[in-house]
This record gives C-alpha cells, structure tokens and sequence, in this order.
C-alpha cells in the first residue's frame, strides 16, 4: 500500500465533492496550495489527469470519475464504521452529507435539523442543495431527498412528507388583468412560469388530470426558471401562472395572495422521501436523522389533523 497515496486520497474525494479546490481547502481546513499539491501528489502516482482545471471552473475527467466511483464508497464505509464506533460510546457525531432540491428545504428538512440541533448537538449535516439528479454515492452524500417516483430501485427510502398535490396558482391581480383560465387548453392564452429541468434540459410538461386522465400540456411565456420557489416569487408579483407543489403555497393560498386555478386538474404526487444506500442504512448519523424525520413527520401530520379538525367545527 502506498501510504502517501493513500494519505491524499481524502483531498481528492473533497475537490470531487466540493467541485473547487478552494471549497475542498475550507472543509478540510487546508490552504488552497496545500490542496493542489496533494492533486498533483495523486496524479502523479496514478499516472492519469483526475481533474479538468480552467481559471473558472474544476470538473472530474472521465479517469477522475472512474476513480471516484472505485475508491468513494470505499471511504464512505469507513467513515461509517468510525461513526458507528463512536455511537458505542453514546454519541452521535461526525458529518451527516444530504443532496437537496431547494423545494425540500423548508417542507422537510428545516424542522429535522432544528430537531436534530437540540438532539444530538455533535452531529453535523451539511446540505448541498442542487436540483439536478445526481448520483449521491459517487458524490460522497450519505442520502439525499427527492420525490418518491424518482428514486432509483436499489435504494431504500424513509418518507418526509406525506402526499400531496401539483397545482397551479396565480397572483390576483394578475388574474384581474388577464382573466381566469376555465379549462386546460386556456393555460395557452396566458402567461405561464415555465420550468427548465436542470438535468435533462428540457422544458417541464406540466402534468395535469384532464377528467381522471393525466395529461403532459407543454406551456409558454415569458420566464423560464430551474427553482421553484422562484416560480412562486414571480407568480406572487404578478407574472403569470405557476405549477407548484401545493404545501409551497399553502400559505398564500389561505392569505389570499395566490389563487389555485383549475383546481380539478391537480394531480397527487408521493410525496419527498430521504433515500440512501442498504449499506448506509445502519449508520449512526443516519439513523438519528431518520428517527427525527418520522418523528416531525408524525408531528405535522397530527397538527394537520388538528387543524382540519378545527375549521370543521
């Protein structure tokens, strides 16, 4: 084994992780020159260019992948078993790595790490929020957040939220400008917030139910976003129609700044699950933050019913 290798290896799989040696540098709590130099230290004993470097951007070249897909669930293993060692001892520590889609923020995660914060203070989560589907265990993540449906089938996945519906909404006053659309092929009169999917490309069919069957309706207008809760940002000022989860704007709905429009055509979606790998399953880390997750979902599904509760009577 070649130990001096095998010491940087760490350093690789940070600027892989982090897309930049000067974000590697802060995690690992190294210069930015000390982290190149241990770039080079493995390139040169592997014989092979890891990392493709402009003034403006760092990627993994195609060996750089291939390594990282050998070497990085070898090293997730072992932070596992360190973290599983440490529980022994009655705490539950280290660095709990999510991937998560912006929308997830405050439906799911916001009350887990609040929870988690009070629970076990030596635990640290750190949240890398990306839209695009990526593969957490070449990455380096522990788990990540996604909608049910897109969840590959090797993996196993905890619910954060219960189901919940797709919807359109718009702001009232631009509805008292444009009017309100009364049928599905309406929405190709009016503004709409279309939504680019960051790993495709393409432009986002909105799904609609059209008397019990699921329709894809392509949209037009005058913004394009890849966030969605910047769609609702612009249908709030007035821009046009928007397609969102219905929880994102719940809030506005019941303040009377959105309206849902059509509202026959939402369709239900799963709900967000936290998914990760079997072998990850046993992880301290991990274990504490699903055993919150289900607790705050517990929580918030029993507030809801109180609530429902309460406007009934």
């Amino acid at each position: 084994m070649d130990r001096d290798l095998l010491a940087h290896l760490p350093v690789f799989l940070a600027v892989a992780r982090q897309g930049s040696f000067a974000g590697a540098a802060a995690e690992l709590g190294l210069s930015p020159s000390a982290v190149s130099h241990a770039i080079r230290m493995v390139e040169s004993r592997l014989g092979a260019t890891l990392f493709a470097r402009t003034t403006r951007s760092v990627a993994l070249t195609e060996a750089g992948n291939h390594l990282l897909g050998i070497i990085g669930p070898g090293f997730s293993q072992i932070e596992d078993g360190l973290d599983q060692f440490r529980a022994n001892t009655g705490n539950v520590t280290g660095v709990l790595r999510l991937n998560v889609p912006r929308t997830a923020l405050a439906l799911a995660i916001t009350p887990v790490i609040v929870e988690l914060s009070q629970r076990f203070p030596q635990l640290t989560v750190e949240i890398a929020i990306d839209d695009a589907s990526v593969d957490i265990i070449a990455r380096g993540f522990d788990a990540g957040v996604r909608l049910g449906e897109m969840i590959a089938q090797d993996m196993i996945a905890t619910r954060l939220t219960a189901p919940f519906k797709m919807i359109l909404v718009a702001a009232p006053d631009y509805l008292a400008r444009k009017g309100e659309p009364r049928s599905i092929p309406d929405l190709a009169n009016h503004n709409c917030i279309g939504f680019r999917q960051i790993t495709a490309g393409s432009l986002y069919d909105w799904e609609l139910s059209d008397g019990g069957t699921m329709v894809s309706v392509a949209v037009k207008g005058s913004s394009i976003v890849t966030d969605a809760t910047y769609a609702k940002e612009l249908a709030l000022a007035g821009v046009g129609i928007t397609y969102l989860m219905e929880p994102l704007a719940r809030a506005e709905i019941e303040s009377g700044k959105l309206k849902q429009l059509l509202p026959d055509t939402a369709i239900e979606e799963p709900g967000l699950f936290l998914y990760y790998p079997k072998r990850a399953a046993t992880a301290p880390k991990l274990r504490a933050f699903i055993d919150v997750a289900k607790y705050c979902l517990k929580f918030r599904s029993g507030d809801q019913t109180s609530s429902a509760s309460r406007s009934t009577r």
